[in-house]
């Protein structure tokens, strides 16, 4: 991979990795499930009209969308308002690569194989070891809506497994349509009209900054440079990178937030990212092996 390309693949990861910071910043002035409405509405809009619909049946575009925006977001977002910090949140929130793993067997025949049986028992005893340790910044509340958002995050990669070759840009931006009528419905129901007419009131730059980072910074750029870079190099090349998500997460959270990186922190990232690091980097070890 030339040098501008790596540039360009760490430069996604960072976006990706320091969201998690952002979005604690739209949790301050925004109930959740109306910051999780206001994000997807500004990754449709006005981007609808330049850019043209995806060659991927309706239903397909639909259910990514509600997948991701009520299931993988607004869960996140509902986490992380009062019940787990951006850094922890960053990290189990990749657990979402297991659930895939999992379901693919399970869904689509897959065979499990032994390295992966490897990365997910060193997964779990990363998360064994936060379990351990719920306080302030991580509750089992918290942990439990952020793994129910990376399994609606692994059905939402499955839809895309099933999608065969599609401008990820134009599905991106088309399928946040679909997210958008139940989030506002669950903000309505849940959060009620009067929190939201307040929120919308007094959200200040930085609130509205932090939304339109999600749609511009994480969906256009991110998702548009990523999928570039995977259009022109190994997948095995690409996306190994992602690992780096957490440790940007974890390092944003404690200069911009504060948080505190204990050493059990640290031993369960360890542990997590050594699991996932199985799971990607195995078999390009395997293959180039003589």
């Amino acid at each position: 991979m030339p040098l501008t390309h790596l540039l360009l693949a760490l430069s996604v990861v960072f976006v990706w990795g320091t969201n998690f910071v952002v979005i604690r910043w739209g949790l301050d002035g925004l109930p959740p499930f109306l910051f999780a409405t206001l994000r997807f509405a500004f990754s449709a809009l006005p981007w609808l009209l330049f850019i043209p619909r995806p060659t991927a049946p309706w239903r397909k575009v639909a259910a990514f969308g509600v997948l991701l925006g009520v299931g993988q977001f607004g869960l996140l977002f509902l986490a992380m308002r009062s019940s787990i910090s951006p850094g922890l949140a960053s990290l189990v929130v990749q657990l979402q690569v297991f659930f895939t793993i999992g379901l693919s067997i399970w869904l689509m025949g897959e065979r499990v194989r032994g390295f992966q049986v490897l990365g997910l028992l060193l997964a779990l005893a990363g998360l064994g070891v936060i379990a351990g340790h719920l306080d302030a910044s991580v509750t089992l509340l918290g942990m439990g809506l952020v793994l129910s958002a990376a399994f609606f995050w692994s059905l939402a990669n499955l839809v895309v497994k099933s999608l065969g070759p599609v401008n990820m840009l134009h599905f991106m931006v088309w399928s946040s349509v679909f997210a958008v009528p139940p989030l506002f419905a669950l903000s309505w129901l849940v959060e009620g009209p009067q929190a939201i007419g307040a929120g919308l009131q007094h959200a200040g730059p930085l609130v509205w900054a932090s939304v339109l980072w999600q749609a511009v910074g994480n969906t256009l750029y991110g998702y548009g440079v990523w999928n570039w870079l995977l259009a022109r190099h190994p997948a095995a090349t690409v996306t190994p990178l992602a690992l780096l998500i957490p440790v940007f997460g974890m390092g944003a959270s404690a200069l911009s937030l504060g948080e505190s990186l204990p050493g059990w922190k640290l031993g369960a990232a360890a542990l997590v990212l050594l699991g996932l690091a199985v799971i990607v980097l195995w078999p390009r070890w395997r293959a180039a092996r003589p």
